[in-house]
């Protein structure tokens, strides 16, 4: 199953699919249902049917395609570094002139390793920073936020009476 389809059915079981795939025949060309040979048609073919596995949802979500792409790229230079150091090593045993240069070359290798592996772990960090994580202020904020927000208010109200005070009630248009 190709992504886009599984754009298509974001709701939908793993279960399901794999039950409609398996409802959907492939026509036989030019064969009509009647002249099949040894098939049992509808239902009793159904009763008859016990699928191999069984598939389930996945517990934790696919890695996304960017961390993925670094993984990938990461399991390549290191396969790539374990060779070399293994073919660095057997020219060593051999006395072979290639060994010294296999040798540098595995060290340089060594070093793009470690930047694939440290590129890995950058990329799932800027992945799951951009994507990953879903704002939502706690309970306990929200509640010091609304504290902080009153005691403002009732300085406010405070500064207020006070600067009413010190004019005396200077400006106000009428007296009760």
């Amino acid at each position: 199953m190709g992504t886009a389809e599984r754009r298509e059915a974001p709701g939908e079981s793993v279960v399901r699919r794999s039950q409609a795939r398996w409802d959907r025949k492939a026509p036989d060309q030019g064969i009509p249902e009647s002249e099949r040979a040894g098939e049992p048609a509808g239902e009793e073919q159904r009763q008859g049917y016990r699928p191999l596995w069984v598939e389930e949802p996945a517990r934790r979500h696919p890695t996304p395609d960017p961390v993925r792409a670094a993984v990938v790229r990461a399991v390549l230079v290191i396969a790539v570094t374990l060779i070399q150091a293994m073919v660095a090593f057997l020219c060593t045993l051999a006395g072979s002139w290639l060994a010294f240069p296999m040798v540098i070359s595995s060290v340089a290798s060594t070093v793009v390793a470690t930047w694939a592996v440290v590129d890995v772990w950058v990329t799932r960090q800027v992945w799951s920073q951009r994507y990953g994580v879903v704002s939502e202020p706690s309970s306990t904020a929200r509640a010091l936020r609304r504290e902080r927000r009153a005691r403002r208010r009732e300085r406010a109200a405070l500064r207020e009476q006070e600067r009413i005070r010190r004019t005396g009630g200077a400006g106000q248009l009428s007296h009760p």
